[in-house]
């Protein structure tokens, strides 16, 4: 046991799981033989293996389990697809430990099989044809080539055997890159100043092709450098292209420590940010994503943590950034199908919806560690690397062809029909835009013969829709759509810029006119009136021959006589109204009606509420002239 301990303390896994077994073999149980064990097999990420003995632990000595073993469990039963043994336990890390993000996001998302299978389905993947019996991983674009890291060994003689996985270190070769059906051919290793007797992986080159970013053990100028337990950790090296092609010896970065790792770089779209992911000191969990500023004299700045909404206590790893500014990263912290799987989240979110780390979905994602996801998105193509089942080593490479965008799962559905505002009419041919809050065009249709239109937007947003027609008024509206999934009607009603009058029409009608109400009991012009008969006023003014008739109408409140009475006073209110704005009052005629020509049941001994009352008390304007 003290020889497999000092193995498993050094992270000789391999060595260590021969040692305990072999005392497994003797009979001997304790709760730390089956928690190194199943350690052992699960940071190789061999889950197959570590769920064995993690069932063991919580059977054997279910009084000694820590609950960060009730996650790795779980993690172990996903990966042998047994998702709802998986939620029990998870159910018991988040009762053990509700502080811990990772079992909050999953009671915050118990359906999160369903959210997985909605994002499915949307990529294409091959295995790599340059894939080997040994480690292929990491890929990284650079001109008409990708770079990728292997343990595969080239050499004359024999390569340094690593007693993490007794694998041959890794190296950097690159393969030329067909953009057009992404088919990788014709390897070559890069050149010796890259590569060392240790492990080089993960590359990230500028777009230039002038500077490479890389993950290499702690080596440098032939030191091989440790920690204070004697553990060699990883750091990120930077080289530049000379001026014979070949490539500066790699220097270590400022934000490299003996004492922890840092390791996979990658570049912001400005070329301004290297991002990478690190266990220093200060994280949130076992590796965490930082971000630091690349100066223009090439040093870097303070190194920051990407924060709670992408890191958990879990591990985040293996950034990259699209061109259109999206951080892919890797983690087993985040809700996923086992292992490590692929997650995307926006850098610099707008909206609630923008700040939901996404997992990417089958068949990229699934039950073992999936992980290096890069992706060129002129041509949706692009690689990731997984150590699952069917491939060729023990981590292979992965081509895939992007079918689909990200599907939003919040999504607002725009719909609505054209109409003239008077008569109802479909109004086929009209031009409908939407304008997001900043007034950018987002999309416009010319409407069919059912002057229906429909269009899809972004939840917790503003928007404008805006229909135009020859003859007609444009119209808009304003639209905020809400933080759930639905269908928001927006109907469009449109009015034309020259209307026709008759005898007989009513004036009010004709130009939709808000209502002239009267206060109860009262003949004066309220305010809202007086900006209605401004309107009335006006065309008066444009058609000096109109000569219009005033009809005045009361609720049933009160004595049929009396308020025939009102009537009468708020006819003549409103001609003298307009009379001292101007119009000849022989252009004028009134009446008042009382309470006999309701428009709606509420007479006499009814029974309706204020407001259905309060539309009996109003004005018409018809066209006698």
């Amino acid at each position: 046991m003290e020889k497999a301990e000092k193995q498993y303390d050094k992270y000789e896994y391999i060595d260590a799981q021969e040692t305990y077994l072999k005392v497994v073999k003797k009979g001997y149980k304790s709760a730390e033989l089956y928690k190194n064990l199943g350690n052992s097999y699960y940071f190789n990420s061999q889950f197959d293996e570590a769920l064995k003995w993690y069932e063991d632990l919580m059977v054997s000595f279910p009084e000694e389990v820590e609950p960060e073993y009730y996650f790795r469990y779980a993690q172990t039963l996903k990966s042998a697809e047994r998702y709802e043994d998986a939620d029990t336990y998870m159910d018991k890390f988040f009762a053990a430990n509700k502080e811990d993000e990772r079992g909050r996001l999953y009671k915050k998302e118990p359906d999160y099989l369903n959210r997985i299978d909605f994002q499915s389905g949307r990529f294409e993947i091959e295995n790599s044809s340059i894939n080997s019996s040994s480690t292929d991983f990491g890929t990284a674009f650079y001109g008409n080539y990708v770079v990728f890291s292997s343990s595969r060994d080239t050499s004359t003689f024999k390569k340094t055997i690593h007693q993490w996985n007794e694998e041959p270190f890794l190296d950097l070769y690159k393969t030329t890159y067909n953009p057009t059906n992404g088919e990788l051919s014709e390897i070559e290793k890069l050149n010796d100043k890259i590569n060392s007797k240790f492990h080089e992986s993960t590359p990230i080159f500028t777009k230039d092709g002038k500077t490479i970013y890389f993950t290499r053990n702690n080596y440098s100028n032939s030191r091989f450098g440790t920690d204070s337990k004697k553990t060699n950790r990883l750091k990120i090296y930077r080289s530049y292209k000379n001026t014979q092609g070949g490539w500066t010896t790699p220097q270590s970065l400022s934000i490299n420590d003996d004492q922890y790792s840092t390791a996979h770089p990658a570049l912001s779209t400005d070329e301004k940010t290297l991002y990478f992911s690190s266990d220093m000191p200060g994280g949130e969990g076992q590796s965490d994503i930082y971000a630091v500023a690349i100066n223009a004299d090439g040093s870097l700045g303070e190194p920051k943590n990407l924060g709670k909404r992408i890191n958990t206590e879990g591990k985040e790893t293996f950034p990259f950034i699209s061109t259109s500014g999206d951080l892919y990263f890797s983690s087993d912290g985040h809700i996923g199908l086992g292992g490590l799987d692929v997650y995307v989240t926006n850098l610099n979110p707008e909206t609630k919806e923008e700040e939901l780390v996404v997992n990417i979905g089958k068949p990229v994602n699934g039950t073992e560690d999936d992980f290096a996801f890069i992706v060129d998105e002129g041509s949706k193509r692009g690689y990731f690397s997984s150590n699952r089942a069917e491939g060729k080593g023990k981590d292979d490479i992965y081509s895939f062809l992007q079918l689909e965008d990200l599907k939003s799962f919040c999504e607002i559905t725009l719909t609505g029909v054209v109409t003239d505002k008077d008569t109802g009419d479909l109004l086929a041919g009209t031009k409908v835009s939407i304008y997001d809050s900043s007034n950018n065009l987002l999309k416009s249709y010319v409407v069919g013969p059912d002057a229906f239109y429909s269009h899809k937007v972004k939840c917790g947003s503003k928007y404008f829709v805006r229909a135009e027609k020859e003859e007609y008024a444009t119209g808009e509206e304003l639209v905020n759509t809400p933080e759930e999934t639905k269908t928001l009607e927006t109907p469009l009603l449109l009015e034309k810029k020259i209307k026709s009058a008759k005898i007989g029409d009513d004036l009010g009608k004709i130009l939709a006119l808000s209502p002239i109400y009267f206060d109860f009991d009262q003949s004066y012009i309220r305010s809202d009136a007086a900006v209605e008969l401004a309107k009335v006023i006006e065309v008066l003014e444009q058609y000096p021959d109109m000569k219009i008739d005033i009809r005045s109408h009361t609720d049933s409140h009160g004595d049929d006589s009396y308020n025939l009475w009102l009537s009468e006073q708020r006819a003549k209110s409103t001609i003298k109204y307009m009379v001292d704005k101007g119009i000849d009052a022989n252009r004028l005629s009134g009446k008042g009606y009382g309470e006999s020509q309701g428009v709606n049941d509420c007479g006499n001994e009814s029974n309706c509420t204020k407001d259905e009352y309060q539309l009996n008390r109003r004005s018409e304007f018809i066209i006698v002239k």
